[in-house]
């Protein structure tokens, strides 16, 4: 499959089922039982694979995308859970009033995988999700870091860009136009330039919720990302501690996070 796995969706949502079954419910389950009694919001679900596997463990899960076509992709994919009224799937904002009031408090676990890194005001939704929390709920956050190798999506290319890596780091002018001689499309050469304006740093991230004041309950960094088991046959591979010990070596080759944190205290 390679670097052409975003092609095939069915593809996709079953790399993002294994990838949570595998490695993100138990980083999840050191600190948080996953069971039948479990409430879970997925923000940016996409096709759902990642919901499939929270139903699979018995959890009651509500799954929101704002994209359409996403939003009919997992239509298709969760029916079965869905006719079940084991997943509600929504196709709205959760800045959206109707959808503050429905599920203010509602939830145990809210999950954002590979979500952030596409939000323009990271800040406002780190200080707006834990509303949605009951007490003692928790968040996992996973993202790529900005500077690591792909963290610009440009796997998304046609060209040669696509296995290049580093090359979002690139000047904004300079990117744009790169991207344009190269013969991107308009669409992606539009949606790169939108991920360098969103692309989240770990020190970034760190910063957002210190100032929100959540409380980190674990943290994981890997050198290789554990969905490259699915889309390269790599393993997963945690990163090394010497290069943990210089954070600018790290962020560049820090290929994946994990975050669980629980909301400030008193919320």
């Amino acid at each position: 499959m390679g670097y052409d796995f975003h092609k095939n969706r069915t593809v996709y949502f079953e790399h993002q089922r294994l990838s949570t079954q595998d490695y993100i419910i138990p980083f999840i389950e050191k600190h948080f039982r996953i069971d039948e009694t479990l409430r879970v919001l997925e923000i940016g679900c996409g096709e759902g694979g990642v919901t499939k596997a929270f139903v699979e463990q018995g959890c009651i899960c509500t799954a929101v995308e704002l994209s359409k076509n996403k939003f009919e992709k997992a239509s298709q994919m969760l029916d079965e859970e869905i006719q079940k009224k084991r997943i509600e799937l929504i196709n709205k904002n959760i800045y959206d009033p109707e959808f503050y009031s429905q599920f203010k408090n509602k939830f145990d676990l809210i999950i954002l995988k590979d979500v952030i890194e596409h939000i323009i005001d990271q800040k406002k939704l780190l200080g707006y999700l834990y509303t949605f929390l009951r007490t003692d709920g928790i968040i996992f956050f996973s993202f790529p870091p900005w500077q690591m190798p792909f963290g610009g999506h440009q796997q998304m290319c046609k060209s040669i860009l696509k296995k290049t890596p580093w090359f979002h780091l690139l000047p904004t002018p300079l990117y744009k136009y790169t991207l344009k001689i190269m013969g991107e499309s308009k669409g992606v050469q539009n949606g790169l330039i939108a991920n360098k304006k969103t692309g989240i740093s770990i020190e970034s991230f760190e910063s957002y919720i210190n100032q929100i004041k959540y409380r980190v309950v674990e943290k994981k960094f890997y050198l290789f990302n554990p969905i490259y088991k699915f889309k390269f046959n790599l393993k997963p591979k945690e990163q090394l501690q010497l290069i943990s010990l210089f954070p600018y070596l790290r962020n560049f080759l820090t290929t994946c996070v994990y975050y669980l944190v629980k909301a400030p205290a008193g919320n």
